[in-house]
Formats: C-alpha cells, structure tokens, sequence
C-alpha cells in the first residue's frame, strides 16, 4: 500500500513538473504557449515547461541573458525579447536552440551582433535587430545562415555593411535597412552592387538612404550611378628597393585613414562589372557607340569621297591649259612657217 502511494504521489509531482508555469507567467498547454509580457521581468525565469514552442517576453526590464539561459526549453520555436534592456548578448546565450525560427529583438541596445549566433540557430528563419545602437556587424557568421529569409537592422546607427555577411545568408528575401547612418562612400560600394543583384532575383528591400557625404546625402544609394561612385584606391604596401643592397622599406599608412575609423581600403571593392540590373543601359550604351560609329564612317567616306572627287577635277582644270597652250605653239609653228618667205 505504501509503494502504490509513494508511486501515486511520485507520477503526480512528475505531472505538476511537467506542467508547471512560472508564477509571473500565463502558460497555454494546448498550445505550448507562455506569455510573460509585462511582468517587470529582470531576468529569464527558470521554471518554463520544457515543451514551449513559443515564449513572449517583450516589454519587461531584463538586462542580461547568461550562456545556456534557454536550455530548458530545447523545443522553442518563436522568441520574442523586443523592448527589454539587452545591451550585450553571450557567445552561447541561445545554445541549445535548434529549432528556433523566429527571434525579435528589437527596441534593445546592443551595439553589435555575435559573429557565433548561426551556429546556436542553425534553423532561424526571421532575424528582426531594428531600434538598437548597432553601430557594426560582422564580416561573416562563421557558417552561412541558409534558412534565414528575413533579416531587418532598421534604426541602427550603422555606416557600412560588408556583401560577405549577406552572401551568408544565401535564402533570404527581406532585407530592412532604413533610418541607418550610412556613408555612401567608396565602401559602400559593395553593398550597392549585391543590392542590385538581390532585386534582380526578386529580393525586397526598403532601400539604403545615404546619411554622408553632403554629395550623396538623402539620396538612394541605389540610384547613384556607377559613373559617378569611384571605387575605393587599393592599397598595396610600397617597398622601396635601395639602389645597392636588399633592403626593404615599407611606407606608412596615412594618418587620416587611421583616425577615420574606416576599414582599410583594401578590403573595398574594385571597379564593378555591368550588373544585370543595368542592362538597359549596357544595351543603350552598345547602340550609342554603334549609331557614333557609324556616323564617324559615313563622314569618313564622305571625306574620301570629297577628296577624291576635288583631286580629279584640279588634275582636270591644271590639265586643261596645258592642251590649250600646246595646240597654240603649234598654230603659232604653222603660222610663222606660212608667212615665212619662200
């Protein structure tokens, strides 16, 4: 009788496991859903039931996420952190995550991105970082991100945005870039040609909006012409080879390239090839030139025409007296000889 009770009382406290909710948390077991919405929250509670699949926990005061915070719930689907204090996020805060799609984390103050998050999230397909301070994100994830098809940075405070990071995430289809500080230099030039590339393949965007310089200000980087955006120089370390030895000096790099805060330019672009976007104008380009040197041969021809035709009647009109005057030496001839006494 005592093991039948301890048994009972043993698969009731498991049940009550199971299903227990946070106190400060609404949890919906039919559809594996927690809601801590506006709870005064200052950090991620520790008792969620293990079979969440989606987890609200936006509009609450948490300033941290430690590393593994989220292990207790490995079947999360959808997480929403937006409009919490997050500043910082650890390199392994969402390990244990693989099968989470959809991660909002907007109205934070991070000021960057973890190059490491795709290895936490290999199956995230929304990726939504818009109004924080992030002022730069990573050249590359480690890994590409190949479920990504949503990835928004609006209301950053970022100026450049390197085309390997995007590369990464070969499925995406959104892109959010608006209300950034983006200075549509020489740098930028990378972005601007994956932009076109992603449009052509049916990508959607809100367009990058130049920030700098007074030039380009306001504008569309999309519709600043190639003409008119010059790469960025490349450069290449001068070794200066003494006349009798072999040593090597290397020159210093400007000191206004160095407190610019800007990458090296030799990780810019060179000067771009015709993108597929462009193929209007490379089609108009090839008939301009086409008509322009037809025009150049016409006149070409016309000239020789002229030419000749000129030659022929100056040799005629120089040929003309010379007949003349040959003919009249001969009458001339034929006259003295006739008066000439017999």
């Amino acid at each position: 009788m005592k093991g039948e009770r301890l048994l009972l009382l043993s698969g009731i406290f498991l049940l009550q496991g199971v299903h227990s909710c946070p106190e400060k948390c609404v949890c919906h077991p039919s559809s594996n859903f927690v809601d801590c919405r506006h709870r005064g929250l200052t950090e991620i509670p520790p008792d969620l039931p293990p079979q969440t699949l989606t987890l609200l926990l936006q509009d609450n005061q948490i300033r941290q996420l430690p590393a593994h915070v989220f292990r207790s719930v490995p079947r999360l689907v959808t997480l929403n952190l937006s409009n919490n204090s997050l500043s910082h996020l650890a390199p392994e805060v969402f390990h244990g995550l693989r099968h989470l799609q959809v991660l909002n984390l907007t109205h934070n103050s991070l000021l960057s991105l973890e190059s490491r998050l795709s290895h936490s999230l290999p199956q995230l397909r929304e990726l939504d970082l818009s109004s924080n301070t992030i002022s730069h994100l990573p050249t590359s994830l480690g890994k590409p991100w190949e479920n990504l098809t949503m990835f928004a940075v609006r209301g950053n405070q970022l100026q450049h945005l390197d085309r390997r990071l995007l590369e990464s995430m070969p499925s995406m289809r959104l892109l959010l870039l608006k209300d950034n500080l983006w200075k549509c230099n020489c740098h930028l030039l990378g972005l601007k040609l994956w932009l076109e590339k992603f449009i052509y393949a049916g990508g959607i965007t809100d367009g990058v909006i130049c920030g700098s310089p007074d030039i380009w200000k306001g504008k569309d980087l999309l519709r600043i012409p190639h003409e008119l955006y010059q790469p960025c120089p490349l450069s290449v370390p001068h070794l200066a080879v003494q006349q009798h030895g072999v040593a090597h000096e290397e020159v210093p790099k400007s000191p206004e390239n160095h407190n610019s805060g800007e990458r090296d330019p030799v990780s810019c672009e060179v000067k771009p090839k015709p993108r597929p976007t462009n193929l209007r104008h490379a089609v108009a380009t090839v008939v301009i030139t086409g008509v322009v040197c037809g025009i150049v041969c016409l006149m070409m021809l016309a000239a020789a025409i002229y030419g000749c035709t000129y030659a022929a009647i100056t040799a005629q009109g120089h040929g003309g007296p010379l007949v003349q005057t040959s003919d009249s030496g001969k009458t001339g001839g034929k006259e003295v000889f006739d008066h000439s006494p017999a």
